[in-house]
Parts: C-alpha cells; structure tokens; sequence
C-alpha cells in the first residue's frame, strides 16, 4: 500500500508547477484516493490514522508543486531586472577575471600588476589548438600597466576576433619563477542569460559571469 501511495505522489510531484491543485481539481484528488484504495489490502481495510497520513502528503505535494512554480517566477523577476540593470554597461570597457582575452577589433587588452616578487613578466597566447600565437617578456613597472596585443600571430598573420587563451609567467631578478595575476579589459557587448540560469557578460568572443568583474571602465 505504501509503495503505491508514492509512486503515485511522486508522479503527481513530478508534473511540475503546470499540476493543478489538489483543492482546486477535486478529480485529481479522487484519482489519487482511487489508486490508494485499489492497491491495499482487502484484508486490511485502511484505518483512520493512516488515510489521515496520506492526506497530509497530499496536501504536501501540493505546497511543494506551488512552492517550485513560486520560485520560478521569482527566478525569472530576477534575471529580468538583472538584464535591464546590465544595459548601461553596454560599450563600456570592462575589466575581468579570466584565462581568455578578447580580440575585438583587432586588439586584446591585458592589466598586468605592479613589480612584487616579480619583476618581470612573460605572456603567451595560445590559439584553440594550445598553439602558441605570440611571447612577449615585459618589465613590471611601479603601477599596474596595461599591456596590447595586435592580433597578430609570430610571422605577422591577422587572427580572427574572438576569444583566445593567455598564460602570464612571471620571474623575479634571479631568473625564479614568480606567479603573476593580469586581469582582461575588453568591451562589453551584450548580457545573456545562461543554461544553468546564472547571467553572462559578452565581451566580443568572450563571455564569462558577472562574478568575474573587477572594476568599470569610464568608457
């Protein structure tokens, strides 16, 4: 008897925030009374005590599916005001977090940190493939500076716009490595809802979330 009882609750739970409502659809709780009295023992008619217990899952059901339905709205509200409150930031420059730069119009941009324990840095961009497209060594200076990448691979070809991998190394006087953090500044460009139902940032090829900004550019 029980093991039907849940099966048919964890159908009715499975149909979503569409369901209809137990009080509202009385057939639906018929149905699932139905089902109960059919799949007990005839020899062992069901006492007060236990239809009452169903009842009480019943109606728990019927708050989880209104509670999930709830819920997705409010999601939804959200991503929504998330979306419009994203709009000023359109064609501002952006600087991010991420191990990908972004090669708009020609041009990537990195932010490399002041002289620490490093004291100087080598970049590399990497095509899809893991093939090195450009190196390049820099000295850190006294202050964060910014460092450009033409877009052009070692033998002067054109690359594509979109979003390349980056690996910054640094070394201190003696030759020792040192890690080195560099931030990306590009272009934002449009904000897009993800499949997990977090929000994006596009930034030419480059998408990351929000949770990844560091700071608004005066663009």
């Amino acid at each position: 008897m029980t093991t039907a009882v849940t099966a048919t609750t964890a159908q009715t739970a499975a149909a979503g925030p569409r369901a209809a409502g137990f009080g509202a659809d009385f057939n639906a709780f018929l149905g699932l009374l139905t089902t109960q009295l059919k799949n007990q023992d005839p020899t062992k008619a069901m006492d007060t005590q236990a239809m009452t217990q169903q009842l009480v899952q019943f109606a728990s059901v019927e708050q989880q599916i209104s509670m999930n339905g709830n819920l997705e709205k409010l999601i939804a509200l959200q991503q929504a005001a998330q979306l419009t409150a994203a709009a000023p930031l359109m064609g501002r420059v952006i600087e991010v977090e991420s191990d990908r730069l972004s090669l708009q119009d020609g041009v990537a941009t990195l932010r490399l940190p002041a002289a620490d324990a490093a004291g100087r840095a080598r970049i590399t961009v990497l095509d899809a493939a893991g093939r090195t497209l450009r190196e390049e060594e820099v000295a850190l200076g006294v202050a964060p500076q910014e460092w450009r990448w033409d877009g052009r691979d070692a033998a002067g070809r054109k690359q594509p716009d979109g979003a390349y991998r980056f690996a910054v190394a640094g070394r201190d006087l003696a030759g020792s490595p040192q890690p080195v953090t560099a931030t990306v500044l590009a272009r934002a460009t449009a904000a897009e809802r993800q499949g997990s139902g977090g929000l994006s940032l596009a930034m030419g090829g480059l998408s990351v979330g929000f949770e990844a900004v560091r700071r608004l550019g005066t663009e």
